[in-house]
């Protein structure tokens, strides 16, 4: 049984998915990781994680539509607006979304569907560095 830690960083250019797939799984074939868990969090309050859609970037742009109806950029509507218009609707989303996400990995293959990807999903208008860290425990 052995345990890895890397930690991703990726820049963010505005509110968007931005899909980090693929830097997963070259962490995955450097390491020849066979079986076992990998669970990815990031360190920040104002974006979140999902696995979504890869092939049509029209569900991209619906889900960014559809969160930015349920919480509205319009300072007017809350308390803690300290960082602009997009500050609490970003906590918003990412409340309603994922921190974390845990995923089995079988025969050096990381088990998402046909159509599925990893996403941070940027809930700030502005450019950020995010962090996500990589856990895997397994063999």
């Amino acid at each position: 049984m052995i345990q890895k830690f890397f930690n991703l960083k990726i820049s963010t250019n505005g509110q968007k998915l931005y899909e980090f797939t693929e830097k997963t799984l070259e962490w995955i074939r450097k390491n020849q990781f066979n079986n076992g868990l990998i669970n990815i969090s990031i360190q920040h309050t104002s974006a979140s994680l999902i696995v979504q859609e890869n092939a049509d970037p029209d569900v991209q742009k619906d889900l960014i539509n559809y969160f930015d109806k349920l919480a509205p950029m319009k300072n007017d509507l809350y308390i803690h607006t300290t960082e602009g218009k997009d500050d609490m609707p970003a906590h918003i989303k990412s409340a309603l979304t994922n921190n974390q996400i845990s995923l089995s990995i079988k025969d050096k293959e990381l088990l998402l569907g046909t159509w599925q990807g990893l996403y941070l999903f940027e809930h700030r208008l502005e450019s950020h560095t995010r962090t996500l860290i990589h856990h895997y425990i397994g063999d």
